[in-house]
């Protein structure tokens, strides 16, 4: 007979006969095996190589099978330990977003989008946590309701904190949804939706920006109120403004918090005043002319040639017109390809983590339960490709591309603007939220100190303290606006 001992799944050969016996170690755990021939999962190599194998004591696989069965077992075994999750979120079972919902959770479908959202309504006054019972009851006069627009990466999560007592605060219901690529809101496989029948009728991007504005407008709707106060943060801030453009009769008021929308370097008051400097010169030139006919011959063929250069100028525009639109379709081919969902798994696994808690002014107040609102939807099927084609919508968005600039039209904003933002955002600079407070009038601008890029998160108290006092003074120009009504 001969023996085999198992040290820590280390297997020795004292003897070659024909009838193996397996020796473990533990109780009831004795295996018996007659062999004949070498076969491939014991053979000499082994005993040369010194190979290991790992026998369960309760639940030992029997050796009576192939040697290639049992291989595929401990292959299995190792595939199992090497998965590697994103952001620490395994990947190996995602689900429909709707398993992951909390149970104050809500979906609808807009255009084929089942979009999360949540609603907290205004709780009785003797439960208002902020200022006293005269002041909530000159707010409940108000009585609109807010739409919180979160910014990249972000959810509903982030609006955790404060979606209670902004509810107080104006009075009204506070509802915040997730837009499509993010949170918990279906993710659309735009590959699946487009068809050589609908290629025609082009039916409307999920994630772009068009898309998130007419959102927002059906939960106005949805709110049943004839004017909503729009609460955009980043990127969100975004859509809160080109919202009001599109329906600038459904928005009360515009509070952007840390707005990542780029304010232009001159204000509107330097355009005016560089328009009559130009007006001015014209008329001298004019006076000029008249006296020197010399002068007036230079001056006519200068605009020849001006007029020459300027049809140069449009032939290379229509060619660079030409090859932009074949780099469009070659860079909407890169963007919706493998190697770009490589890419965004890999650069959220190592820098999404990361990025939260560099929003903060202090990335160590960060905790577990933050990052793991932020990582959740990484749960979710299809979130890698979702954010790919959130990416290309926002490049190739040709609907807002041909619209004129946010940036020159921000002076055109006449409902009352707030500001807010962090004195150490490292995201959004808050000297670019100042500019942009010039620019729009009679916009108030706030900035809370040792603060980041998300105020409503890390300075919870301050933030509301500033929005509530925004918010009353909404209601005092509401009040003079129905006194000068009633005189």
């Amino acid at each position: 007979m001969m023996r085999v001992r198992v040290f820590c799944g280390e297997l020795r050969f004292l003897t070659p006969p024909p009838t193996l016996y397996l020796s473990h170690g533990f109780k009831n755990s004795t295996l018996s095996y007659t062999h004949k021939h070498p076969s491939s999962l014991i053979s000499p190599n082994y005993a040369t190589h010194n190979k290991r194998f790992a026998v369960s004591a309760s639940s030992a696989p029997s050796l009576s099978g192939s040697g290639a069965e049992y291989s595929e077992q401990l292959v299995d075994v190792g595939a199992k330990r090497k998965k590697k999750g994103i952001a620490g979120i395994d990947q190996g079972e995602l689900v429909d977003p709707k398993l992951l919902a909390d149970l104050d959770s809500c979906f609808c479908e807009f255009n084929g989008v089942h979009i999360h959202h949540k609603i907290c309504d205004a709780e009785s006054q003797t439960q208002s946590m902020f200022q006293s019972q005269t002041v909530s009851h000159q707010i409940k006069k108000l009585g609109y309701p807010m739409i919180l627009l979160h910014g990249f990466g972000a959810s509903v999560f982030s609006w955790k904190q404060v979606m209670k007592p902004l509810a107080e605060v104006a009075g009204s219901k506070v509802l915040a949804f997730d837009r499509p690529a993010f949170g918990l809101t279906s993710r659309v496989n735009l590959s699946k939706h487009s068809s050589p029948e609908t290629e025609d009728t082009k039916p409307l991007n999920a994630y772009s920006m068009a898309f998130s504005v007419l959102a927002t407008l059906h939960f106005i709707k949805l709110l049943n109120s004839e004017k909503v106060i729009l609460m955009g943060h980043s990127a969100g801030s975004l859509v809160a403004v080109n919202t009001y453009f599109e329906a600038p009769e459904r928005v009360a008021a515009l509070i952007l918090v840390a707005p990542a929308i780029f304010a232009p370097l001159t204000t509107p008051n330097m355009v005016k005043e560089n328009q009559s400097r130009h007006d001015s010169q014209m008329k001298e030139e004019d006076s000029s002319i008249r006296r020197n006919p010399i002068l007036g011959l230079y001056k006519m063929m200068s605009k020849i040639t001006k007029y020459i250069a300027e049809a140069i100028t449009q032939m290379m525009k229509w060619t660079l017109d030409i090859l932009n639109s074949l780099y469009r379709k070659l860079l909407s081919a890169i963007l919706r390809s493998s190697l770009a969902i490589m890419l965004v798994r890999m650069a959220i696994d190592k820098f999404g983590t990361a990025a939260v808690r560099n929003a903060w002014y202090d990335p160590k107040q960060v905790s577990e339960h933050v990052l793991s609102g932020y990582t959740r939807p990484l749960r979710t099927k299809d979130w890698d490709r979702a954010l790919v084609e959130y990416t290309a919508a926002m490049l190739l968005d040709e609907e807002y591309k041909t619209k004129t600039p946010l940036s020159k039209r921000l002076h055109e904003i006449s409902c009352p603007v707030l500001i807010v933002t962090g004195d150490t955002d490292r995201l959004v600079p808050s000297w670019n939220a100042e500019r942009l407070s010039r620019v729009i009038p009679g916009a108030s601008f706030k900035v809370i100190k040792q603060c980041g890029h998300l105020p409503h998160e890390e300075k919870v108290e301050e933030f509301i303290s500033i929005v509530e006092n925004f918010v009353r003074s909404l209601v005092s120009d509401s009040n003079e606006q129905c006194l000068q009504q009633a005189i």
